[in-house]
């Protein structure tokens, strides 16, 4: 070894000291340590940890004189599997392990989150060629031995040591593969995550109507007359032939009429658009052009539209180009219009370009098409947009209005019960749109019916397990729960555990029983006492009483559709979290009752006598189909992700079913209990669904509500599931689509009853339709009319009604611990609609973490998350901002209580614009005395 590798050596040591554990490498090192040192530097690891221990191990390493340790102690790092470390010795280049301090940083953060959410034993497999032989050995057996959050806690600690340049990503693609919730704080590049972000604050989530889509392909490649394969794409361009029919949907809108064209999923829709558009485009005299924008609900309907477009008009010399929330940061909405000649948008990204006077009117466009039209009701963007042109069009504004075409499947019929309610709600829908034509198929049905085939339905009614003795027992352990929370009420003798809540007649196992639960953690949220630290103490334990009661409510409802082994394991799995959190006298007492019911359940569990005859009859149908036609692409439909879960297990451990190695999808959307997909996730799903012949059955919650294509299935099994069905079924292609079938599996009669009145709704619908196309033009347009009069005034008048301003002082307390947190006279209103509060006293309050998706919002610079600053608490209170040069909490209402000063009663709200306290705008002067650049708050715990 030379004096300059030594000099180096040294120089390099504390990367050397972050990533060694030495006890990995000494097996190798023995000839140049003796045993005495070796159980030296290894006592050194057990008393002081690894980077003590590398510390000791790198000062004997450079006192030794002994020729070829440094070669030694390369092979040894290569040996263990140090590759990186040795790598970047071998050059004595550190670049890339200095590129993954960021992410060490970032996940020394977030450990707390990681140990919570993290099944260490599901992720292991992707993640361990990121980690030493050993590290993997090491956290299986402490997972085994002390729980999955120990052994969480120790992947922290083998990735933290990591010098594997790749571990950040590989651990991101291992979380999306297990669709963990931990995905959405793990961003390992800019840009990462698809997420759509309208404001600073979480947004809403709504809940719609279930919409279920199956595709091939987008719609305009495989439905005009000389479409051909994917992998049969003409090497030069020639122009599509519509067919009859399309030609049919798209000539009013070719009339320049507005329109909403309905027409079944699978019928090249989309192309229909692409002819409107061309056709409106190439209409105007020279000196003169249009502009289109194409609104897409979703994020991958935009993506796919932008495609579509692009792919079609370019080659004509038109210009295209698209906005979506994950674009709109980085582009101009303005130079986007200004330049190009049609604009696939997501509606939000207009609707604020209006509200902002980036876009100054809609006159700016020639064309609107609104996709997946029937969404254009309520408080939707689509509606939004509408107010605006429809505001514009009683004004009296002399300018002209942009042509509007709605697409849609089904325009639905809402609450209707016959059909004359069905025509009013279908001419409000009409009214909202400013269309006064509904285009469906008529003249060329036949050739319609060629090309979109009906599936046949097949009802199959199930009885229902004779006996249920896990029901018995579980249900036991949750009226022992009940009383125990009943107990801390008969203490107090002033209020009970029912008359915290409204709903009665609640059974365990019932999702009723699921909104007994939450309505009794919102009435604790407010329950009050004399006594803050009793009144503390009763909100906790009615929180962990009704957070099992939860769990137990969940394994009943697993356990009615899927295995009593399924449900058991789910309750296993929460108490195994329970017990490796270091739990309360509480918990404790909760985990002992169910452990001493634990071998009861197992029994009964294996018992195949217990055996869910569902899922007896799930198995006949599957082997049926599948013994009739190989071949066979299923698509299985379940209500709930832990039964998504719970059917894929079942099939995989089932011999006669193993065949069909099924693949899973779930939405995006977040609950209480549950992380959704990630759209890489998703994509990733669908992607391995229609390339991997071998995976022949994708289970799958409802997510066409989000836009997403389910490829090549004829066969659809709906397993306890049905909901208002504006799509049943969209199979193209020929030959299989014609034997394409749908099956509804229930246990309960209504169920099939429900989906019976969805099919007599769907010819109501089709019945109003053709009774409105048989109305006079004039007529109908005068009652469109009417309708728009009526609800401008409604709109108008709502506009002049405003809440009278509460100029009382209130508190604001943690929504959790009920921790005071500041005054309604320290909030501060920035831009409208964000709340800050001033004054150092609520630096004190909270504790920050850095943000998992820092972004620029206008003014805005996202960095970090803020919590309540108890460290048994640490509920999410909102964010941390850069504003202009000031840096400010942003706090979220929905994670507070409000208190009155003067009363002490106690009041939630769900959004800002519900609480009507006098709002104070921000002042960058008064900032100026209590708020500097620099970095508030306290850091994470």
């Amino acid at each position: 070894m030379t004096a300059e590798q030594r000099r180096n050596l040294h120089a390099f040591r504390d990367y050397v000291r972050k990533i060694l554990d030495p006890t990995y490498i000494l097996s190798y090192m023995t000839p140049w340590f003796r045993d005495d040192v070796v159980q030296h530097i290894q006592a050194e690891k057990n008393n002081r940890g690894p980077m003590e221990a590398a510390s000791l191990f790198l000062q004997l390493l450079l006192e030794l004189q002994e020729e070829g340790w440094f070669r030694g102690f390369l092979d040894a790092l290569h040996q263990a599997g140090y590759s990186g470390l040795y790598e970047a010795i071998e050059s004595w280049d550190f670049q890339k392990i200095e590129k993954l301090e960021e992410y060490r940083l970032l996940l020394k953060r977030l450990q707390p989150e990681f140990k919570t959410t993290i099944n260490p034993e599901d992720i292991l497999p992707e993640i361990s060629g990121c980690l030493i032989n050993q590290e993997c050995e090491e956290i299986i057996q402490i997972s085994s031995n002390k729980g999955l959050m120990a052994g969480a806690e120790k992947m922290v600690e083998c990735l933290l040591r990591s010098d594997k340049e790749n571990w950040p990503k590989t651990l991101k693609l291992a979380l999306e593969k297990e669709e963990s919730k931990f995905s959405e704080l793990w961003m390992v590049e800019k840009g990462a995550e698809n997420v759509q972000m309208k404001d600073l604050e979480d947004d809403e989530m709504k809940t719609l109507d279930v919409q279920i889509v199956y595709k091939e392909e987008p719609e305009n490649q495989n439905l005009s007359q000389n479409s051909c394969p994917s992998s049969e794409v003409p090497p030069t361009f020639s122009p599509l032939k519509p067919r009859n029919y399309q030609l049919e949907l798209a000539l009013p809108a070719q009339e320049g009429k507005n329109t909403i064209i309905c027409a079944p999923t699978g019928c090249g829709k989309t192309f229909v658009s692409l002819l409107i558009c061309e056709h409106h485009l190439k209409k105007f005299p020279q000196g003169r052009k249009g502009k289109v924008v194409l609104f897409a609900v979703q994020l991958p309907l935009y993506e796919q539209q932008k495609s579509v477009f692009s792919e079609y008009f370019e080659r004509f010399g038109y210009k295209v180009s698209g906005i979506s929330g994950v674009t709109a940061d980085n582009v101009s909405v303005e130079q986007i219009v200004e330049n190009n000649d049609i604009i696939i948008l997501t509606p939000q990204i207009l609707v604020n370009s209006l509200k902002n006077g980036t876009i100054p009117s809609l006159s700016i466009f020639t064309l609107m098409i609104f996709d997946e039209c029937h969404n254009t009701n309520k408080h939707h963007p689509y509606n939004m947009i509408m107010f605006n042109y429809l505001d514009q069009k009683l004004g009296g504004s002399s300018d002209s209005l942009p042509q509007v075409i709605g697409l849609t499947a089904s325009v639905g019929v809402g609450d209707a019960k016959n059909t004359a309610e069905a025509t009013e709600y279908i001419c409000r829908l009409c009214a909202s749109l400013d269309t006064s034509v509904v285009t469906t198929v008529r003249d060329n049905l036949e050739e319609l019916e060629e090309v979109v085939y009906k599936p046949r339905k097949f009802f199959r009614k199930v009885e229902s397990r004779t006996t249920n003795k896990f029901k018995c027992i579980i249900s036991q352990l949750m009226a022992e729960t009940e009383a125990l929370a009943k107990s801390i009420f008969e203490e107090l003798g002033t209020v009970t555990l029912e008359n915290l809540s409204q709903i009665q007649n609640r059974n365990f196992g019932t999702q009723k029983y699921e909104q007994w639960i939450i309505a009794v953690q919102k009435a604790c949220m407010v329950f009050q006492m004399p006594d803050k630290d009793e009144e503390s103490r009763i909100c906790k334990a009615l929180f962990l009483y009704t957070s099992h009661l939860r769990k137990y409510n969940d394994a009943l409802i697993i356990s009615e559709d899927a295995r009593m082994k399924d449900a058991l394991n789910y309750l296993k799995n929460f108490f195994r979290n329970v017990r490796a959190a270091g739990f309360d006298a509480i918990e404790q007492d909760l985990t002992q009752r169910f452990e001493e019911k634990l071998l009861e359940l197992e029994g009964i569990s294996m018992d195949p006598s217990n055996e869910n005859p569902k899922l007896k009859d799930l198995c006949f149908i599957l082997q049926e189909e599948y013994h009739l036609n190989p071949e066979t692409r299923t698509i299985l439909f379940v209500k709930t992700r832990a039964l998504v879960d719970a059917l894929k297990n079942w099939i995989e451990e089932n011999p006669k079913l193993s065949f069909l190695k099924p693949g899973i999808l779930t939405g995006r959307g977040r609950t209480n209990q549950t992380m959704g997909m990630t759209l890489p996730a998703q994509k990733c799903a669908l992607d391995a669904f229609r390339t991997n012949r071998d995976s022949k059955i994708l289970i799958a919650t409802s997510v066409a509500d989000e836009g997403i294509d389910i490829a090549q299935c004829n066969l659809v099994i709906l397993y306890e599931y049905v909901g208002n069905v504006i799509r049943m079924i969209q199979t193209r292609g020929r030959g299989r689509a014609r034997g394409s079938k749908c099956f509804l599996l229930t246990s309960n009669a209504d169920v099939i009853e429900k989906e019976k009145m969805n099919i007599c709704k769907e010819k109501m619908m089709n019945d109003s339709i053709s009774s409105l196309q048989r109305w006079n033009e004039a007529v109908f347009k005068e009652k469109i009319r009417q309708i728009q009069i009526q609800e401008k005034l409604i709109r108008d008048n709502q506009g002049k009604v405003k809440p009278v301003v509460d100029k009382k002082n209130k508190k604001l307390l943690c929504r959790k611990c009920k921790t005071f947190a500041c005054h309604t006279a320290d909030i501060r209103v920035v831009e409208e609609c964000h709340f800050t509060v001033v004054g150092d006293a609520f630096r004190e309050c909270f504790v920050t973490k850095l943000h998992p998706r820092p972004k620029n919002f206008g003014s805005f610079e996202k960095k970090a998350k803020i919590f309540c600053a108890r460290k048994d608490c640490l509920h999410d209170w909102g964010i941390h901002v850069r504003y202009k040069t000031f840096e400010i909490p942003v706090i979220k209402i929905e994670s507070f209580v409000v208190e009155d000063v003067a009363t002490g009663a106690q009041t939630l709200y769900a959004k800002w614009k519900d609480f009507n306290f006098e709002k104070i705008p921000f002042d960058a002067a008064e900032m100026s005395t209590c708020s500097g650049p620099q970095f508030a708050g306290n850091g994470w715990p």
